[in-house]
């Protein structure tokens, strides 16, 4: 049988996955959708965040990492309108389902904790809210252990001949990343004299400020949609999401930014 579009694309095993739980509510149709094309694009940001690292650990030319950042960057756009769509939908008309999803939440979701791992938010007790020995929990374990976006940037400026400390390079995987006064001074070098490489520091930034946007709106529209009411599954709702708020992913780069100076 000829490759066609819907075969090659599995358009058939697509449309079969927006499965209600509610008696056909509909705009529970939405909702599913919403989250599933979230997932999706979180399988393709982890996707560019990994080639990425890739070529900064080959030590490449950094400027072959610029287009896959600006693709990331522009996934990052499409989550945060995608949740002007999810506000059309009512506070009365989720609740006309929400009973209907039981413990399951958001919150649950382990390709967004894959990908703050990736980018170098560690925190360990996202894992153990999987049950042990599956393989969902072997994923987060793997990417916990696994070395962030900032770390293989940070490698990548060592073997360019700048002065990185050892104490950020051996800096255990599993840990969150926190400012270094030593890279700092690095990063203002690099500003002043290394316009490539601070270009991609600006992309870094980019993306920092990009998932804070994502977090504020995300956060938004919890809030008025449920209000401060507990979220679905029993999670934290609102309270939890404010605390996530303002979290710089990559610290260094924007405590340089009161060194700027001509």
């Amino acid at each position: 049988m000829p490759l066609t579009y819907h075969s090659y694309l599995k358009i058939e095993e697509l449309l079969d996955l927006q499965q209600f739980r509610s008696p056909e509510e509909h705009d529970e149709m939405l909702f599913i959708i919403i989250h599933q094309a979230y997932e999706l694009w979180f399988k393709q940001m982890l996707h560019e965040l990994d080639y990425i690292s890739n070529i900064l650990e080959q030590h490449d030319d950094i400027q072959t990492a610029f287009h896959s950042m600006k693709r990331v960057l522009t996934i990052l756009k499409v989550l945060v309108h995608q949740v002007d769509i999810l506000e059309t939908m009512t506070p009365l008309e989720f609740l006309s389902f929400r009973d209907y999803l039981e413990t399951a939440s958001g919150f649950q979701s382990y390709q967004w904790r894959e990908l703050e791992f990736k980018l170098g938010l560690k925190s360990e007790i996202h894992i153990h809210r999987f049950p042990e020995g599956t393989d969902i929990r072997k994923r987060l374990q793997l990417r916990y252990n696994s070395p962030s976006i900032w770390h293989h940037f940070m490698v990548s400026l060592k073997l360019t001949g700048y002065g990185i400390p050892s104490e950020v390079l051996n800096r255990p995987y599993n840990e969150s990343t926190t400012p270094s006064e030593e890279v700092q001074k690095v990063l203002l070098h690099i500003y002043k004299t290394n316009a490539p490489i601070a270009g991609f520091c600006e992309l870094l930034v980019d993306l920092d400020e990009g998932i804070q946007e994502w977090r504020y709106r995300h956060l938004k529209m919890v809030e008025r949609t449920i209000g401060s009411k507990k979220g679905t599954g029993g999670s934290a709702g609102v309270e939890y999401l404010k605390n996530s708020l303002f979290k710089p992913l990559f610290p260094d780069l924007w405590e340089i930014r009161s060194s700027f100076s001509k």
